[in-house]
């Protein structure tokens, strides 16, 4: 029996690379970099299945290049870089990693989070370049998070995660989003507010929510201008759901007191940016989900989902099971 052909488009953990190198014939792309989009293009031509990260495109046109292809494997939870619709409409199964990630992305919000409030990133700075002299009771001041206000905007896993979190800290947690979630209110307290009101009331706003038209640029010039000027804004979700000139303008101005990002637009940004240059920005690349056994789940997960797909069954966690009776291409 012939094995299925399969295309990965980074090195993943063993954990999941293995059972697929187990059941089928794996071209693996070896830089440290995403493959250009014409190698990937290129590659997929006989491939019956793809694993990809959110760092390819994989659009209609790469789809139609390949006309073996079954099953799209993301190792994400997001799944914005890939044209869904095309993929069903040519009966390819996406999956996606959900769940497995939501605790470490959980804590790196929280992480910059606190980083922000006790301005640890300068902190470290100062005392590296030689400029820390003394104890100064007014050096370095920065803000409690203890009791504070803690504004979610989407109550998904990953905001609902961050909620348990913030009760440890005793803080007022609302949040906004486009459903009310009453069980979610009796389990941690949240209040559900519309978004104007939740930018005026927190003092930590953090971002969870999909890259959707509708949330692209949500965060912008108006809503930055709502927001305490000592607030601090978080985002672990996807870049372009901030307005990132405006966010600029709005650190520059002291319109908000500062932005910790993991999540830019681009990705990567360029060294001269000028959010690179300001004291009240944090920016790590892109590594919420980086710990061990998060990137170990999900890998492990990616692996199910696509050999699911290649067997002609519905992934276990799939973005469009209405592919799998779209046969045609």
């Amino acid at each position: 029996m012939t094995r299925p052909r399969v295309y990965i488009t980074r090195r993943i953990p063993d954990a999941g690379l293995d059972p697929i190198r187990e059941a089928c014939d794996v071209i693996l792309w070896g830089g440290d970099e995403p493959p250009p989009y014409e190698t990937l293009v290129d590659h997929v031509r006989d491939v019956d299945g793809l694993l990809c990260l959110l760092t390819d495109r994989i659009d209609d046109a790469l789809m139609a290049a390949a006309p073996r292809l079954r099953v799209i494997s993301q190792m994400a939870v997001g799944y914005d870089n890939i044209d869904v619709a095309a993929a069903t409409r040519r009966g390819i199964v996406v999956g996606y990693t959900p769940d497995v990630l939501t605790e470490a992305t959980a804590d790196m919000a929280f992480a910059l989070l606190m980083a922000a409030a006790r301005r640890l990133v300068e902190a470290v700075d100062y005392a590296r370049a030689g400029r820390w002299r003394t104890w100064g009771p007014l050096t370095l001041l920065g803000h409690d998070v203890h009791g504070a206000t803690l504004g979610i905007v989407g109550l998904g896993r990953i905001g609902r995660a961050v909620a348990r979190r913030a009760r440890g800290f005793d803080m007022r947690v609302l949040y906004y989003d486009c459903a009310r979630d009453e069980a979610a209110e009796r389990e941690f307290g949240p209040a559900c507010l519309d978004l104007d009101t939740l930018l005026a009331e927190s003092d930590f706003v953090t971002l969870h929510v999909p890259l959707t038209p509708a949330t692209r640029h949500l965060i912008g010039r108006e809503q930055l201008r709502r927001m305490k000027p000592t607030a601090v804004l978080i985002n672990t979700s996807r870049g372009p759901v901030v307005d990132q000139e405006a966010l600029v303008e709005a650190l520059r101005a002291g319109e908000i007191g500062y932005a910790a990002l993991d999540v830019t637009d681009p990705e990567p940004l360029p060294p001269d940016h000028p959010l690179f240059a300001l004291p009240n920005a944090i920016i790590t690349p892109h590594i919420a989900s980086a710990s061990v056994t998060a990137r170990a789940q999900m890998a492990v997960l990616a692996a199910r989902n696509l050999l699911a797909g290649l067997r002609g069954e519905a992934p276990p966690f799939c973005v469009n099971p209405a592919a799998l009776v779209r046969p045609n291409k």
